[in-house]
């Protein structure tokens, strides 16, 4: 089961336990051009693991494989809190039910993501998600 949490809670969790950890699925171009969240300031750094691989945007098969391997060099355990973060939280949801059906028990998807919807002008970024609210970031 994926429960859906929004930044406040994300924050929270990430800054109250230190075995819980950000997983951010987008894809590198993301990365590289928008930023990533920064957790520097809580001594942490987000696990970044494409969910879909750019150009064409499909589902990498070895997903699971890939991010499993990353959090066990980490040390998580099944139980620890995994949040799982994309653009908008649509690509979020989706990886965060595939770890939890590959065993891990608690696996959250952040609401609205790292840019949030589209404003009135079409751009992303102001009026909710990571950026909007003002959580640290990295330019790539």
């Amino acid at each position: 089961m994926v429960d859906e949490v929004d930044i406040a809670a994300t924050w929270e969790g990430l800054t109250s336990d230190a075995r819980s950890q950000l997983v951010d699925v987008r894809t590198r171009a993301e990365w590289t051009y928008v930023g990533i969240p920064d957790l520097g300031p809580i001594g942490k750094r987000a696990v970044l693991v494409e969910w879909q691989t750019f150009p064409d945007q499909s589902v990498d098969a070895r997903f699971v494989e890939r991010l499993a391997g990353e959090l066990k060099a980490l040390g998580v355990q099944l139980d620890d809190d995994l949040y799982f973060i994309c653009r908008s939280g649509s690509r979020s949801l989706a990886a965060a039910r595939a770890m939890a059906e590959a065993g891990f028990r608690s696996c959250h998807n952040v609401l609205c993501g790292f840019e949030g919807p589209l404003d009135d002008l079409r751009h992303r970024g102001a009026l909710t998600g990571w950026k909007a609210s003002g959580l640290p970031w990295l330019q790539g």
